[in-house]
Formats: structure tokens, C-alpha cells, sequence
């Protein structure tokens, strides 16, 4: 039986002088007769906790970002009417700080025999799965003196997907690809590797495109346009390895590494290509193939929601191996993981040519732009002293960079805000370049 503030105020007043002076409760209440028999009538007209039926609906999903509606239908199969304070309770991170406590409590009354529904709004802050906890339920007697209280477990999950904040950037990625694919009227001009028509020859024109059977079948001289080939295969290969883990400004650089890969997933299959997912450090964290350009996106950001960085050092021979096993046939390969130099030269190069044999390595890193801050500081000794350090680390970067270019690799190296549209424009200066 648990006693109520209302019931500590009245004991603490005292219906009889002698209850002030009790040295506990149980004393306090075996001397205060008549407060006594108003806490135990109290309670026995509280509705009973045990026999309340609990289910729930509503969001199973939610961005990064947005708020997720959770129901919670409270049946009263006792005989008692319900007065209760309910508690649904949830991660913490299933709320901003400071919000819990409103968005997780509840007041209700249910009459017996009825149903109420209650609405838990949670806005989860970081990715992955929440799952629900306890419902507390404190159910009060008519006058408030005392009450019943228990819990019950009444699961569900809300899975937290990627926010996908570059998704701003489609609409101009899209418009080029639509120039590169000729639905427009600017035709790329000698590039690509699939014929599309024939037209007439301007100024300007690559010779080496000139249809020399159609120009001696009419009067003007005839030239090929072309366009990008379709149904490519993208594998795009995230690095979950300890570099993934660290932070740039606020955010993981796995976190900016997902959203640039959710951005050239879309891109890629409304251009017509295949995309593939896969996740590694040591072993295969999350893995998405041969689904449809309809299904592609949602399969991969629900693969992406509970990943994680692992803090162990990727095993790149392992991760050259299942992305060879993954792409039989000639393709993209998209690679994003760390620019640091000892992963790169002690993992990355030594299997290199193993990839770049059979395939286009397209090589994304997220770029710490604290660094460029530093090197711009001046004016006392610590600041010289930053500036240095910063101009090393981008020096360094440059130089990894150039190790892998020469091994026929392009390099996007960005900060987390322009990581995403670098790599979309990269694909695209690829494929209108005829090198997919």
C-alpha cells in the first residue's frame, strides 16, 4: 500500500493531537483511529493494478529528428473505477533532455468495463532501436489517502531511422543527370558509351564522333551523341571500423558517411543503376543486394538505423575480399572510410590493386573542417602553433590522397556538410565520362 502526499498532510495536522507525537507511521496510524480506517477504506476502493489490460499501436519508425507517436490503450476489467498516474516509460534517449518527464507521464480515469487510449510522443536523439520499458501504473482510492502500485511489461519498438539531410540536394543532382541522359534539350556531346542519335555537326564537336556512313548518305556532315550507360553496378562499401567512431563537430563520422551514401543510393537507382550495400570492420555488420529501385531505399536506411562504429581496426583484406565476393562483375566500388594515413597505407593500399584491377574505387572521407579553422588562426604563440599542426594534417591528407590516385582512385575528401554532394557530383563526372 503506498501512502499519498494528501495522507502525510492530514497525519501531519493530526485528526487527534496524539498522532503528532507517534514515532512512525504504523504508530502514527494505530493511535489516528479514524485516519486509519479512511486510508484502508481508501485503498480497498482503489482499482487493482494486476488486472489492468494493456496493447499498444501506432509508429514503428521514425527519423532522426521527427517526433514518433506511441498509443497505449488501458482497459479496466475490475468492477473499481481507475484514478491513476501512469508512467510509460521509455530510454532516455527517446526524448530532449529535460522532456521526459512531461512526455512520459500520464493522469487518467477509467470507468469499469471501459478503455482509455493515451498518446506517448517520443523524439528520439539518437539512431537505432528504442524499446519500451515498464508502464508504472499508481492507481488512487475516492479520496486520495492511498494507493495501489504496479508495473507491467508492455513491449514495442520504434526504430530510429537516418535523418537524411542531404536529401535537399537531390533535385540539382537529378537535373544533371537528366542533361547527361539526354531527357533534356542539352546533349552531352562524345561522352558516355551507349549511341543514342544522330545530328548535325556544329563547331565544336569531338571529330573522332562523326558518323561517317550516315554523312556520305545525305548532305551535311552527321555526328553520334551519346549517353551514359544504365543498369551499372554500385557497391557502396562503409568502413565501421574505430576511425567511423570519432567525431567531426557534433555528429560521428559514420553518421556522415550514411548520409552521403543515402544520397548516391537515390541518385544511382533513379539513374537507372544497381546498388548494393554493405557494412564492414571484421566482419559484415549490415548487408543490402538485389532488391528493386522501389525497395532499395527503404531496405537500406533500415539496414543503416541500429549501426553502430565498432571500436576495433577494420580488417581490409577481409573487407577487399566479401566486396570482391559482393561485386562478381565489373563495377563502382564506393569506398567510405578514413584518410588517415596509417589505415590507408598499413590496410588499404596493400589490397588496392586486388580491386582497381576489376573495378572503378571511388574512395569517401569525411574532412574535419576544425582543421581548416586552425590554420587560418594567427596572432599568438598557441595560435602559430595550431596553425601548423592544421597545415600538417591537411598536407598529410593531400599526400594519402595522391598515394591513391595513382593507383587509378578517385578521391572525395570533405567536410560533413559537403561530403554527400561531392560524392553524388563524383558519380556523375564518372558516368558522364563513360567510366561506369
Amino acid at each position: 500500500m503506498a501512502l499519498t502526499g494528501r495522507t502525510a498532510l492530514l497525519a501531519a495536522l493530526g485528526s487527534l493531537p496524539v498522532g503528532i507525537l507517534a514515532p512512525s507511521w504504523t504508530g502514527m496510524l494505530a493511535v489516528n483511529a479514524p485516519l486509519s480506517l479512511a486510508i484502508l477504506c481508501d485503498y480497498a476502493l482503489a482499482a487493482p493494478v494486476r488486472t489492468l489490460r494493456f496493447t499498444r499501436s501506432g509508429d514503428t519508425s521514425v527519423r532522426l529528428g521527427d517526433s514518433a507517436k506511441v498509443q497505449l490503450t488501458v482497459t479496466n476489467t475490475s468492477s473499481r473505477r481507475l484514478r491513476a498516474h501512469l508512467r510509460d516509460a521509455w530510454p532516455p534517449s527517446s526524448w530532449l533532455t529535460g522532456t521526459e518527464q512531461a512526455a512520459s507521464r500520464h493522469r487518467l480515469t477509467v470507468p469499469s468495463g471501459e478503455r482509455r487510449r493515451l498518446t506517448t510522443v517520443l523524439r528520439p536523439t539518437r539512431r537505432g532501436d528504442r524499446e519500451a520499458e515498464r508502464v508504472t501504473v499508481r492507481s488512487y482510492g475516492p479520496l486520495g489517502l492511498a494507493a495501489r502500485q504496479g508495473s507491467h511489461q508492455v513491449p514495442w519498438t520504434v526504430r530510429v531511422l537516418p535523418p537524411f539531410t542531404s536529401r535537399k540536394h537531390l533535385p540539382s543532382r537529378l537535373a544533371r543527370l537528366r542533361e547527361l541522359d539526354g531527357r533534356t534539350s542539352v546533349l552531352i556531346r562524345g561522352q558516355g558509351t551507349e549511341f543514342d542519335s544522330l545530328r548535325d555537326y556544329v563547331p565544336g564537336d569531338d571529330t573522332r564522333s562523326i558518323d561517317w556512313r550516315a554523312t556520305a548518305r545525305q548532305s551535311t556532315v552527321a555526328v553520334r551523341t551519346w549517353r551514359p550507360e544504365r543498369d551499372r553496378h554500385i557497391l557502396v562499401v562503409l568502413d565501421t571500423g574505430r576511425t567511423s567512431a570519432g567525431r567531426v563537430g557534433d555528429v560521428p563520422r559514420l553518421d556522415a558517411a550514411m548520409d552521403a551514401a543515402l544520397l548516391l543510393t537515390v541518385l544511382a537507382s533513379r539513374a537507372g543503376d544497381r546498388v548494393d550495400l554493405l557494412a564492414y570492420d571484421r566482419r559484415i555488420r549490415a548487408q543490402v543486394q538485389g532488391r528493386s529501385a522501389g525497395d532499395l531505399l527503404p531496405a537500406v536506411v533500415n539496414a543503416l538505423a541500429p549501426l553502430e562504429p565498432e571500436l576495433v581496426e577494420t580488417d581490409a583484406r577481409g573487407l577487399s575480399a566479401t566486396a570482391l565476393h559482393s561485386a562478381p562483375r565489373r563495377s563502382l566500388i564506393v569506398l567510405l572510410t578514413s584518410l588517415d594515413a596509417a589505415p590507408i597505407e598499413e590496410g588499404l593500399l596493400p589490397v588496392l590493386p586486388q580491386l582497381t584491377k576489376r573495378h572503378t574505387v571511388l574512395v569517401a572521407s569525411v574532412a574535419d573542417p576544425h582543421i581548416e579553422q586552425m590554420t587560418k588562426t594567427r596572432g599568438t604563440v598557441e595560435a602559430v602553433y595550431e596553425a601548423a599542426a592544421g597545415t600538417q594534417a591537411q598536407a598529410q591528407r593531400r599526400r594519402t590522397a595522391e598515394q591513391l590516385q595513382r593507383h587509378g582512385v578517385t578521391v572525395v575528401d570533405a567536410t560533413p556538410d559537403r561530403l554527400a554532394p561531392a560524392l553524388a557530383d563524383a558519380y556523375l563526372a564518372l558516368k558522364a565520362a563513360g567510366r561506369l
